[in-house]
């Protein structure tokens, strides 16, 4: 269906309201949960605010997320295993602040499950001028290269840049699919891509149901495993799990740099924006697809959506965050 943007935030607001997320905090994953759907990431938006509400077994409890050590440059932070999309903006926000005193800082968190899209927290970084880097480690639900058993988390690792126009913002997962990706594959019955996942006896499966007590592939083969390891080994860093189970004992980490401490911060901007048309203008392979930097299409994405005033969605997915909310499911755009 059709949904209004704003029909949409109402609901999930109203579904995390009666979840019993005190306001702000429902206030502050409603804004990532529309926003993955303004980028066009279905898999993180609606659905994944289902998930979240499943999770959330017992009231929660933001007051809970607290500094437990720090410095000038840095902070460790304990998120009392309160959910990821709270505790990642609490992290984020201490790491600008510490950087925009002292020039660079480092943020980790850690007894906190979920974490949402990075490309939301770093963007939030760019707006105050900074150069910044996030990766989180997960449960063990990806299989190392050459394996068919998880031991690496989806393990997400971004890193982003201001300029005079957008930012520019790579954010990737570390596997072939995110694990909300097979969450909604198995919500609406539909069966994965060939050769994407393993059941728990190791064999290759396009079941969702199947692949999620298994495991999926990483992305990019050795390399990609390598970058994986290294992501997990940060989130352990900070305190995060060796080997985390589902839903908690995840880690985070966040790291914020001002250009400033190397040159002149407007000239960096300014030579970033340059750079980046420079590569939008190289000959593409194919003159019908030019080439995107990294971050053009979810911009695209979300201009075109906020022009329009809505987007797509599955009933089955609206249905249920209705009933979630104890609302009538909204009408049609």
């Amino acid at each position: 269906m059709r949904i209004a943007i704003d029909a949409a935030d109402r609901l999930v607001l109203a579904a995390f309201r009666r979840a019993g997320y005190p306001a702000d905090a429902a206030r502050t994953i409603a804004d990532q949960i529309v926003g993955c759907e303004l980028r066009g990431v279905g898999f993180a938006g609606l659905s994944r605010a289902l998930s979240l509400i499943e999770r959330t077994t017992e009231p929660p409890q933001p007051e809970r997320i607290r500094i437990v050590r720090e410095t000038p440059v840095s902070a460790l932070i304990d998120g009392g295993d309160q959910n990821g999309y709270l505790v990642a903006p609490f992290a984020v926000r201490t790491g600008i602040a510490k950087a925009r005193a002292s020039g660079l800082a480092a943020v980790g968190a850690n007894n906190t499950w979920y974490s949402g899209m990075y490309a939301h927290y770093l963007e939030m970084a760019t707006r105050a001028g900074l150069v910044a880097m996030a990766a989180g480690s997960s449960a063990p639900r990806v299989a190392p290269h050459g394996a068919t058993e998880g031991r690496f988390g989806t393990n997400p690792i971004a890193f982003a840049f201001p300029s005079d126009d957008q930012p520019i913002i790579f954010d990737a997962g570390t596997s072939v699919m995110m694990i909300a990706e097979l969450v909604l594959a198995e919500r609406l019955g539909r069966p994965l891509p060939p050769g994407m996942a393993f059941d728990a006896a190791g064999a290759a499966t396009e079941d969702p149901v199947a692949a999620l007590t298994g495991a999926v592939r990483v992305w990019g083969g050795h390399k990609g495993s390598g970058i994986a390891l290294v992501v997990q080994l940060l989130g352990m860093m900070v305190g995060g799990g060796a080997l985390p189970a589902d839903y908690r004992d995840c880690g985070f980490f966040f790291l914020a740099i001002d250009p400033g401490l190397f040159g002149d911060a407007a000239d960096f901007r300014r030579r970033v924006s340059d750079y980046a048309a420079a590569v939008r203008t190289a000959r593409p392979e194919r003159p019908d697809q030019p080439v995107r930097m990294p971050f053009d299409r979810s911009a695209e994405a979300r201009a075109r959506i906020e022009a329009a005033g809505w987007f797509e969605v599955d009933d089955a997915i609206v249905a249920r965050l209705a009933a979630a909310a104890d609302q009538p499911v909204p009408a049609g755009v």
